[in-house]
């Protein structure tokens, strides 16, 4: 996995189309990692920058491609870590993107007091 990853954190006044742009353009630049986070709500949107970078041909297939994504401190909890989870592998979009072809890795956000 690259060590280098492009963010999707953005402000929630931005358009998904900007994304996907912006996601298309870094894949053309060379990032082949990309972090996302439910929190962000930018999972699906990346799902859907990957499927239109395979189909202007900048990448050959989904495993190309390295998602990573975040457990948000509000879903750290026992109880809700499974469901936080399934909910990311879910999102349709992140799964066909994702294709289990590279391991959606997950960091856990932690708020300092």
């Amino acid at each position: 996995m690259p060590v280098l990853g492009w963010g999707t954190a953005t402000y929630s006044t931005v358009a998904s189309e900007i994304v996907v742009q912006a996601v298309v353009q870094a894949i053309e630049l060379g990032y082949r990692h990309f972090d996302a986070a439910s929190f962000y709500q930018t999972e699906s949107t990346l799902g859907d920058a990957i499927q239109e970078a395979i189909r202007v041909g900048l990448i050959k297939s989904r495993e190309e491609v390295f998602l990573t994504s975040n457990l948000w401190c509000t879903d750290a909890h026992p109880h809700l870590v499974v469901r936080a989870l399934q909910t990311t592998l879910r999102l349709e979009n992140v799964i066909r993107a994702a294709h289990f072809g590279n391991v959606l890795l997950v960091k856990v956000v932690t708020m300092k007091h």
